[in-house]
């Protein structure tokens, strides 16, 4: 059977393409609701926000863009909602829901104009990279911190965690069959760290029991983000940071994955990019932070997925994962923080990107992957590579490499930096 695109393809194709793409993203139903409840939300309530936004990425990717791609959300940005938005501002849960639609509108925005084309050429590569790998460098942390790994030391800011305890000796386990798991390329090695992880838990003995079975009529499907604190500045230096991830993140992973399909016409691209940007708004309302066309894409497609079967297969897939939501909702913090950990070396290798051989471009770089760590903060951890970018160019005589929209997010974060500082 061709498709229309005169593309060799099958039902039987397509659908083993799904399921080998459900297989490999699922874990993010453990994943990302444990993200959402360092943030407030319970965990099962954000296991039915993270199944309900994966099933509708994948339900109108497939329809509107007619592409194999599977949309959930994104780690490291759950990371920046959770931790550096909702957190690190004092926001309710529904305040950062505001920030996950309006920076989603941005984004929506630069999917039917020419302003996503114009972003792409005036900021620069290098600290595009740069805020992947500054989020990677983070996730690797939150998961040595969710195992256990580390913890606040009493002469430094961090210290190792007791190696003795059973949630650490736990922990590394995991991750070191995660680590030969990935590297062995074995399908869905995510979702069997979780299993395993979560078995080697309950012969430790630190596991909890199961919940009890999900009660369809007490679920929250719809949130109403609470747009009360859209006149503080604080709100759109949340905004800024998370439309420009969300952005940039899916113009690279579309333009890689069509690029696999052998069909990456312009046509194919911005329907797909446009879908991907509708999914993300949606988000906001069905209580996570913005899905992003993943890179778990790739295993679909390389599976023999090429059209929207594999998308829709993976969308009632999702749906059939609300009824293992009591299941899930047992796998504890050491079977999840290998997965973090193993997700964040992979954003670090972007580094490679970065031109290291000029100091214009990679010290501000540099300060934004240092500085996202180690303020745990995203946002704060971008704004030092944003403002010293303009002063280093202007300090070496580069002033002329400077773009206007590199110019006004530097004074942006500065201005909110000085802000922040007197009210102190």
């Amino acid at each position: 059977m061709l498709n229309k695109n005169g593309q060799q393809t099958s039902w039987k194709q397509e659908l083993i393409a799904g399921f080998i793409g459900y297989f490999t993203t699922v874990y993010i139903v453990a994943v990302n609701s444990q993200i959402l409840s360092d943030a407030g939300l319970p965990l099962e309530t954000g296991m039915v926000a993270t199944i309900a936004a994966s099933a509708l990425g994948c339900l109108l990717i497939a329809l509107y863009a007619n592409a194999p791609m599977v949309l959930i959300p994104g780690m490291g940005i759950n990371a920046l909602f959770a931790y550096s938005i909702v957190e690190g501002n004092g926001f309710t849960y529904e305040q950062g829901l505001a920030v996950v639609v309006v920076a989603s509108l941005l984004f929506v925005i630069t999917a039917f104009t020419s302003l996503g084309a114009w972003l792409s050429r005036a900021l620069p590569v290098s600290l595009i990279h740069a805020i992947t790998v500054g989020i990677g460098f983070f996730l690797a942390l939150l998961g040595l911190e969710k195992g256990g790994v580390v913890v606040k030391g009493e002469q430094s800011l961090i210290a190792l965690g007791d190696p003795t305890s059973p949630v650490v000796l736990t922990t590394l386990a995991t991750l070191f069959i995660a680590i030969f798991l990935f590297a062995k390329n074995v399908p869905g090695n995510f979702l069997v760290t979780l299993v395993i992880g979560t078995l080697i838990a309950y012969f430790v003995g630190i596991l909890e029991d199961p919940q009890p079975a999900l009660d369809f009529g007490a679920q929250q499907w719809v949130f109403a983000p609470d747009f009360s604190v859209v006149v503080d500045f604080s709100f759109w230096m949340g905004v800024f940071p998370l439309a420009l991830v969300i952005i940039f993140e899916n113009m690279g992973l579309i333009h890689g994955q069509l690029d696999m399909v052998g069909n990456k016409t312009d046509t194919k691209f911005h329907k797909s990019y446009q879908a991907t940007a509708f999914s993300s708004l949606t988000s906001g309302f069905l209580g996570t932070s913005p899905t992003v066309s993943s890179a778990e894409s790739a295993a679909v497609i390389a599976a023999g997925g090429k059209t929207w079967r594999a998308s829709i297969t993976m969308a009632v897939l999702f749906v059939a994962t609300l009824f293992l939501i009591p299941w899930i909702s047992i796998v504890p913090s050491t079977a999840i923080s290998p997965i973090l950990i193993i997700v964040g070396s992979l954003m670090v290798q972007e580094i490679r990107h970065i031109p290291f051989d000029d100091l214009s471009e990679s010290l501000p770089a540099f300060l934004m992957i240092a500085m996202i760590p180690f303020t745990y903060s995203i946002p704060d951890g971008m704004a030092f590579g944003f403002i010293a970018y303009p002063l280093v160019k202007l300090a070496m005589g580069k002033q002329k490499e400077l773009t206007v929209a590199m110019v006004l997010i530097a004074l942006a974060f500065f201005i909110e930096f000085l802000l922040r500082a007197s009210a102190l």
